[in-house]
């Protein structure tokens, strides 16, 4: 990934209008204003006071217009992204009506709560030639892609395995905040809004489909109308398992999360532990003794992306905003496309049905299946 950051022309700017003015927004604008190639038309929230804030947080935006009403934005600026950010719930009838009206996505995760609506998401995107760029952060950490490429073309031999955990504890201060958080309708527990991410890495590094998904999940502490803990094994289709733990029935204050991909003639293992992250990469030299390769990824990584790739680090935003922004103008597909956007709902959708039923579920799922298919599963 090449250090474009305030490098692109003027005369090939991109405007952008963000829907949605929470947490994750001010990622959101910061990213923006380090590309030049992009421009922030305005910003759209409900309430005028949280896109004021918004606005007010980050240098260079004072003058940014303001809507109430996303439709509005969308008609009046036209613009060639949107970025969708507000509750997920609400994520399929925005970006249904920005394609249809000719706007590229930056979705935020999950694409939509419905299997129905993620493929028709993805089937609109592959009709329109638009582009969708979802917010599966995880992948656009600089050195999982090189990872990623090396046990594509393997260089570590055959997988046999993965495992994630994503210990994500939140108080009832955070689920209290707003009305729809913990929801079935509107959010989803620990799996669909904290884990999605990371189970969406773990696939895409073991480089096969899911075609099985067997799960539990409870709740434990958390007062929500979803789960606080959920967990499941995924049967990919190059035989591959992956064990997924995720919860937020942990300490608020001690948020961690990894990832381990184990192989033939290698593992590796990446996370966060209270903000700080840890990276562990080795093979299996000829002679039988291990080789750590951190070293080797890190070096590759600043050779091959320079000051940019460490700022994707640190934002990894940055790095959806200039994926998509290279899509768009290229034509290639983001790095986290449309296609992972659907597979990564049908995938947790899955595992809900699997808990719901309780037995193992065959993925794709054929048949629909919403969130709120989940209501009252905890009486």
């Amino acid at each position: 990934m090449a250090d474009n950051t305030n490098t692109t022309s003027t005369s090939s700017t991109l405007s952008v209008v963000l829907i949605g003015c929470g947490r994750v927004a001010e990622k959101h604008l910061k990213a923006i204003s380090k590309l030049k190639g992009l421009e922030l038309k305005a910003v759209v929230d409900v309430n005028p006071d949280s896109a004021k804030r918004l606005l007010g947080s980050v240098k260079g935006f004072a003058n940014v217009k303001t809507f109430t009403d996303y439709k509005a934005a969308i008609d009046e600026i036209k613009p060639s992204i949107v970025s969708v950010t507000v509750p997920s719930g609400l994520h399929f009838q925005i970006a249904k009506y920005a394609m249809e009206h000719g706007a590229n996505l930056l979705l935020e995760k999950p694409m939509t709560m419905s299997v129905s609506e993620a493929r028709e998401i993805f089937e609109l995107s592959q009709k329109t030639g638009l582009k969708i760029a979802m917010g599966h952060i995880y992948r656009y950490l600089p050195i999982v892609g090189l990872v990623r490429q090396d046990i594509a073309e393997g260089k570590y031999g055959k997988v046999t395995h993965g495992t994630i955990y994503v210990r994500w504890g939140h108080g009832e201060d955070y689920y209290s905040s707003a009305a729809w958080r913990g929801t079935w309708k509107s959010d989803g527990g620990a799996l669909m809004n904290q884990t999605i991410h990371a189970i969406d890495l773990l696939v895409w590094l073991m480089g096969s489909e899911p075609e099985e998904a067997s799960a539990m999940i409870a709740q434990r502490i958390r007062n929500i109308e979803a789960e606080d803990l959920g967990m499941a094994v995924l049967r990919l289709e190059n035989g591959a398992l992956a064990q997924i733990e995720g919860t937020t029935a942990t300490i608020p204050s001690k948020h961690t999360a990894e990832f381990s991909v184990f192989c033939e003639n290698g593992q590796l293992s990446m996370g966060l532990d209270s903000g700080k992250p840890h990276l562990n990469i080795f093979t299996v030299k000829p002679n039988g003794k291990l080789k750590k390769l951190n070293g080797y990824y890190i070096r590759k990584q600043f050779k091959e992306g320079g000051m940019f790739s460490y700022k994707c680090a640190l934002n990894p935003h940055l790095g959806i905003y200039n994926d998509l922004y290279e899509s768009i103008k290229t034509g290639k597909n983001p790095i986290a496309d449309a296609y992972s956007g659907f597979s990564s709902v049908d995938t947790l959708l899955g595992i809900y049905k699997s808990a719901k039923e309780g037995k193992p579920v065959a993925l794709p799922l054929t048949d629909d299946f919403n969130s709120v298919d989940m209501t009252g599963f905890f009486k």
